[in-house]
């Protein structure tokens, strides 16, 4: 216990030097002293899963609103007290009357609200209610985000089933969530201890090659980045640069979005080149001189330039991103920011000089949130507010230049039903860019949008597989009156297979879909509805056979074609259903489709083929 109490005060310590070198009052100093102490004294004897002292929790909490988050006072006293409510004999009333009703009112949305039923799960209100209190507040969010970042840190003392219930909460809305509000560093390590719980073994896999990665190109990025900074020095500018590698879980997610392995990813890093500006609106102007500098030097790759600094994200992120052309032949993504565009995209919607910029954002997020409350009965609220709100945003605009901000992935549907819900139900045809086009066309960062109106057309069933905005698919199921039903047994959204990370849900009728650990449907059903969590067996049975679909791409050759299927039948013993094999340019596509007892077999078939002569990217294609 010495131990602990002394790392305990250590923690309060810094927690009040952070504090003071942002001059807060001596009696701010002292409140947040007598938070502390209250804190403590609630939460005497009570111990986390791993052992230790509760209070260590809501100080840490309190720590990570201070330093990582940079908020004021009252934040951090209501981070000390943010589970008195809800975990001890102390109520909301004795909060108030010890630290005022700001308190009170930042510590009561956090607190969970115990009801005797809920209208859909104790999850999903814990999400509403939370949400809610974006109408006046975003300090309780912060929080909340805090809360939760530090329960991920100290995950490991949980039981597998707790851990995948709380990693499939975070993936599926805290992460989201911290990513709009800009809060990139916190977003990023709640998705990697997400993915860690998750996928432990595939985790482990991804650092291995990431760290590979870096030891293999470190000498090249080092000569590039020292040649950027010496041009940039020989014209008086002084800046600096950070080599930044995409993360575990942003490798998964492309591999998973893009069928590619790790070898085959594109722009696995970015270098970020940050240089310093005494006033904002010196910005754009040095930025465009070191563009100017650089691309003087480095072939610029056509079409590369995405400008953040003019049309900022939703969030407020800000950057300038283009690609250039190293003497080593490989094209390397540039993110050009000025020292306070890197701060925000740190500290995100808690740059106190953004808050004014938040007011449409809030304003769009409250009419969601009314809109999706009269919803809530038919179960699928919250899919439709991360969909909405919380994906990465691109801009297009109108043929008059109107700006307007989508999800990633939207379509000319959803920017039609973003301007009305009359141009959305009629919209026939599109121009994207002045080229005729589909409704379903997925939009790009940019793109100039004209929808062609019918008024005699109505919408498609199939348009719902089409659109990402809650906007557009709020009117089409209210349009087309049908939900979606969430597959049964194995699951056929991720195929799992035997040997496979694997989770299981007890549905309603008593029955368990068996999920691969990583499926999309499974993170958001353990969000909403932790408790039907099951742990599961997935053996392999010599009798079943599942089916299963690879790409192959090789240098083609007389008897590739036969060598391939003499892999799969002869060497594995293995049947083939169907195969289809094209070749252009001396480059052979094959797509196989066949049938496997397990995973581990499926990856010696991948394995086998990745030797044969010629065979250059082999992976598996889902059905």
């Amino acid at each position: 216990m010495e131990d602990y109490d002394k790392l305990i005060n250590g923690q309060l310590e810094s927690i009040l030097s952070v504090m003071d070198r942002r001059n807060v009052s001596a009696e701010d100093r002292i409140r947040i002293r007598e938070a502390f102490e209250f804190a403590r004294e609630a939460h005497a004897g009570q111990k986390r899963k791993s052992g230790a002292p509760y209070i260590i929790h809501p100080v840490a909490v309190a720590r990570i609103v201070a330093e990582e988050l940079q908020l004021g006072p009252n934040p951090v006293i209501a981070a000390f007290l943010h589970d008195v409510a809800e975990d001890t004999s102390f109520t909301l009333d004795d909060i108030k009357a010890r630290f005022g009703p700001d308190v009170a009112y930042l510590v009561r949305v956090v607190t969970k609200q115990k009801k005797m039923q809920y209208e859909t799960s104790k999850q999903v209100e814990n999400f509403k209610q939370m949400l809610d209190s974006l109408h006046y507040d975003i300090r309780a969010i912060l929080i909340k985000l805090a809360d939760r970042l530090h329960n991920m840190r100290t995950l490991d003392s949980m039981r597998p089933e707790k851990q995948m219930k709380i990693a499939g909460e975070t993936d599926y809305f805290y992460a989201p969530l911290a990513n709009r509000l800009g809060l990139y560093g916190i977003r990023r390590e709640l998705e990697n201890l997400s993915l860690r719980y998750r996928c432990p073994l595939e985790y482990q896999e991804l650092e291995r090659a990431i760290e590979a990665d870096k030891a293999e190109d470190r000498q090249r990025l080092d000569a590039f980045t020292g040649e950027m900074l010496e041009l940039l020095r020989r014209k008086g500018i002084q800046a600096r640069t950070e080599v930044r590698y995409r993360m575990p879980y942003s490798i998964w997610r492309k591999i998973q979005s893009t069928g590619r392995d790790f070898k085959h990813l594109d722009y696995r890093h970015v270098v970020r080149l940050i240089y310093p500006a005494e006033r904002e609106e010196d910005e754009k102007r040095i930025c465009l001189h070191i563009y100017s500098i650089l691309t003087d030097r480095f072939k610029e790759k056509p079409g590369s330039i995405v400008n953040f600094i003019d049309s900022p994200k939703e969030n407020g992120y800000q950057s300038f991103h283009i690609r250039l052309l190293s003497e080593h032949g490989i094209w390397e993504e540039i993110h050009i920011s000025s020292e306070r565009m890197v701060l925000n995209s740190k500290l995100g919607c808690a740059v106190e000089r953004m808050e004014g910029a938040w007011d449409n954002w809030i304003a769009k997020f409250r009419a969601l949130l009314k809109d999706a409350a009269s919803q809530t009965a038919e179960g699928w609220f919250m899919d439709s507010v991360v969909s909405s709100l919380y994906n990465e945003d691109i801009t297009v605009f109108t043929p008059q230049g109107k700006p307007i901000n989508l999800p990633q992935r939207a379509t000319v549907l959803d920017f039609a039903f973003e301007l009305h819900n009359s141009i959305g139900a009629h919209a026939q045809y599109a121009k994207v860019n002045g080229k005729l086009c589909s409704v379903k066309t997925e939009l790009h960062h940019g793109d100039c949008v004209e929808v062609g109106v019918n008024p005699e057309f109505a919408p498609r069933p199939d348009w719902l597989d089409c659109v990402q905005t809650y906007k557009a698919k709020s009117f089409l199921r209210s349009y087309l009156g049908q939900i979606k039903s969430i597959p049964k047994n194995r699951c056929l959204c991720c195929h799992p297979l035997p040997g496979n990370e694997v989770i299981g849900f007890r549905e309603l009728d008593g029955t368990i879909t068996i999920h691969k650990r990583d499926c999309a449907l499974a993170i958001r059903q353990a969000s909403q509805d932790g408790d039907s969590i099951v742990s599961v067996d997935f053996p392999e049975d010599k009798d079943v056979f599942y089916p299963v679909r690879i790409n192959v791409r090789a240098v083609d050759r007389y008897h590739l074609l036969i060598d391939l299927v003499d892999c799969i039948t002869n060497g594995m013993k293995l049947s083939i259903s169907s195969l289809n094999t094209e070749t252009v340019d001396e480059i052979a596509d094959c797509t196989i489709n066949f049938s496997v007892h397990s995973f581990s077999e499926l990856q010696k078939v991948i394995a086998s083929i990745s030797s044969i002569d010629g065979v250059d990217e082999v992976h598996r294609v889902e059905l």
